[in-house]
């Protein structure tokens, strides 16, 4: 069974995003299609980081067992607010941490807004970032808008039905992926 990490990318009070992250855990969880971990950005507390882990002196355990995790992961599903057509720094900080880790990862982007649009300004940004570290950004997304009526607090869908089939095409694409990068590096 492939591992799937969430990044759960908002550190923000009050964060709608994260119940997100907790749906998809539980739906990996359900359908027994992948070990997910929720990878919460809020509990690292991470600073700004000056450099890329491989080039700083006295890496933390934290940066470390992050770098295992992202390493670990078969693949990714990066949940993201769009705050002012942008995604948060916080996402930004880790990405930009690792290098290596990244390259030919299969990643799947989910982005939220409280708004109509459901954070569709931030893909372009956050795809480019990461196609330019060499990750295999999927090409299926899961938009979701007025986030604070789509999910409460626990990561329960209010269209149970509606969520779980636009879930599967994603998560679909993304396990795809991640068999065709192992099945690549296999006969190679």
């Amino acid at each position: 069974m492939p591992k799937i990490a969430i990044i759960s990318a908002s550190i923000r009070k009050g964060r709608k995003s994260h119940n997100v992250a907790l749906y998809f855990e539980n739906y990996l969880a359900q359908k027994q299609l992948a070990d997910a971990e929720i990878i919460d950005l809020d509990k690292y507390n991470f600073p700004l980081f000056e450099e890329r882990l491989r080039l700083i002196e006295n890496p933390t355990e934290e940066m470390l067992a992050f770098a295992k995790k992202i390493t670990a992961a078969d693949g990714i599903i990066i949940v993201t607010p769009e705050y002012n057509g942008g995604y948060p720094a916080s996402l930004k900080n880790i990405i930009d941490l690792l290098y290596a880790e990244w390259k030919r990862k299969p990643i799947g982007i989910a982005t939220v807004s409280a708004g109509p649009f459901g954070g569709s300004q931030v893909l372009t940004s956050l795809q480019f970032t990461l196609w330019k570290i060499g990750a295999l950004v999927v090409p299926a997304m899961f938009p979701v808008p007025t986030v604070e009526k789509a999910f409460d607090d626990d990561g329960t869908p209010t269209d149970r039905e509606a969520t779980d089939k636009r879930a599967g095409n994603f998560v679909n694409e993304l396990l795809f992926w991640i068999k065709a990068k192992s099945s690549a590096e296999t006969n190679s």
